[in-house]
């Protein structure tokens, strides 16, 4: 028997996923996000900060809120999502 489909074209892509930047805002989110998580735990190791237990949480917080949003931004920006080509 014969082959009768014809030869395709290899597909082109952009290599999105291998740019540098992007794993260097990704280890940036890491390093954010990994310093929310210690100044938490701050006030429990020195028991002189202990009456400022809420400032380091709230510090905490929006470190893990900005962490988060760069790392989900980043991982969107690798998939593709939002491209208006």
């Amino acid at each position: 028997m014969e082959n009768t489909a014809g030869q395709r074209q290899p597909k082109t892509t952009d290599n999105n996923a291998n740019q540098t930047h992007y794993y260097v805002t990704l280890t940036i989110a890491i390093i954010i996000g990994l310093f929310g998580v210690f100044v938490r735990f701050v006030p429990d190791e020195v028991n002189a900060l202990n009456q400022y237990t809420f400032l380091f949480s709230t510090i905490a917080n929006v470190a893990i809120i900005i962490a988060s949003f760069l790392a989900f931004k980043v991982v969107f920006k690798i998939l593709g999502f939002g491209n208006t080509k």
